[in-house]
Order: C-alpha cells, then structure tokens, then sequence
C-alpha cells in the first residue's frame, strides 16, 4: 500500500433498522498515520458506523475496504487479523480477571496453537503464553499501568478500567484502531493523559486512529481530519477549524436559528 492509497476507504455506506436510516450515502477516507475525528449529536449513526467496520452490521449499500481488502467479505473473527482494534462506549472487561489476564486475552489473534495443542500443553502453547506475558507488559506500560498487572480489575478506578481495554485493543497489533468515545467519565487530568497516550499511540506504534468522540476539545486537539454526521448522513469533512466554522455543523449542535 503506498503512502497515498487509503489505509480505510468508506464509499456511499447506507444502514437501515426497518423505515430507520441510519446511515445514508456515507463515504470518507481515513490516510494511513492520521487521526481521523469522527462527530455528530447522538443518534448521528456514528456507533452504527463503527459496528459495520467491526462486522457486526452488514451494511444495505456501499463498500468498505481495509487496504486493500474487501472489509465487508470478512466474517467478525476475522477483523483483528485484519488489522483492526477497537475499544467500546462501555468498558468491556472480565471483572474477575486480573489486568495482565484481560490484556492478555487481546493478543489471541497472533497465535497460532489450536485446540489439540492447547489440551496438551505443547512447547508451541508454553512459548506463546510466555510471548503474550511480555507484550501485555509492554502494553501494560505504554498505557501507563505498569505495576498493576497482578491487580483485579474489579477493583481498578473507571479511568484505569479504559487503559485497560485500550492495552487488550493494542495486543493485536491492528493497523487501524477505532476508539469509541475514549474520554466518556474521565476527569480533567485523565483527559490529558488520554490525549498524549492517543498521540503516542499515532506517532510510536504508527497505528492509524479513527475517533468517535463527544469532547469537542479532544477531538480537536488530536484529529487531522474531522468528519460530521447528523441525521446518518455526511454534513461535513475537513480540517478541525473548518468544520468547526461548516453552518452545518454548527446547526446540528446548536439548532438551526428561528
């Protein structure tokens, strides 16, 4: 893939739940090493747009491609080998299991043992448990939770809880990571932290960043591009000052004037 091919191209994606359109006619590119903004009110399709590039809507119309895969012939298991990571509005952990455990549990895509080696314990099996260790650990650190690998997570502030589920996320080693609404319940200063830890992420792991997100100063601060939705249908596309200034954008937020 050359440096001006898409990493993710979306081409006139339509979804509908019975009369519902909930998305209609979107398309937007997503340049490998970007971060990509993705706002709009609730309700705007933006979560439905999420799940249809995690397979779990198939879309009416349109066409999404990952490179240079056809994303929509993927079945869901599919999707983390092929290059894409995703987090979710509400944290989705094991409570009962420690951080390393629920970190760990995101590097299955990289491994190769079956069933059969697995029920007997083969070297292959102790030799790849030993490789997700180390790279939960690094995981673990690069999102700032070093020392905690033994905690429950049950027991782990909600801001920590999203680190976590950030790590599990990067453990495939995706191409592409869709993160949605990473800042929801995060006070000022985990704010911050998420801000340099998403930037880290795009600059470190060269890992490309869609980003669904309601702070408007996140969002902002972070994204090379900013695309709006409203209604399940394209408003806006551009630099963040230029769709902060777009009268659409405005209107969806504020409410056409009387």
């Amino acid at each position: 893939m050359s440096a001006s091919t898409p990493l993710l191209r979306i081409s006139g994606v339509g979804v509908r739940f019975g009369g519902i359109v909930a998305l209609e006619d979107v398309s937007f590119d997503v340049e490998p090493g970007s971060i990509c903004g993705l706002i709009g009110p609730n309700g705007a399709g933006k979560t439905t747009l999420f799940n249809c590039l995690s397979r779990l809507y198939q879309p009416a119309a349109g066409q999404i491609r990952i490179g240079e895969r056809d994303l929509l012939q993927l079945d869901v298991h599919e999707i983390a080998s092929a290059g894409i990571g995703r987090t979710f509005q509400n944290v989705a952990l094991f409570d009962t299991l420690t951080v390393e455990e629920n970190i760990m549990l995101g590097g299955h895509s990289q491994t190769r043992s079956g069933f059969a080696a697995n029920a007997f314990d083969l070297p292959l099996v102790r030799s790849e448990e030993k490789q997700l260790r180390e790279d939960a650990r690094e995981a673990a650190r690069l999102v700032g939770l070093q020392g905690l690998g033994d905690a429950v997570v049950a027991d782990l502030p909600f801001g920590h809880r999203k680190r976590v589920e950030l790590a599990r996320a990067l453990m495939a080693k995706p191409r592409l990571l869709l993160l949605d609404e990473p800042a929801a319940g995060l006070n000022h200063e985990e704010l911050n932290g998420l801000q340099a830890l998403i930037r880290r992420i795009r600059d470190e792991l060269r890992i490309t960043v869609l980003l669904v997100e309601h702070h408007m100063g996140l969002v902002m601060a972070l994204s090379d591009k900013v695309v709006a939705l409203n209604f399940g249908r394209k408003i806006a596309e551009g630099s963040p000052a230029q769709v902060q200034q777009n009268a659409d954008v405005i209107a969806a937020y504020l409410g056409a004037p009387a």
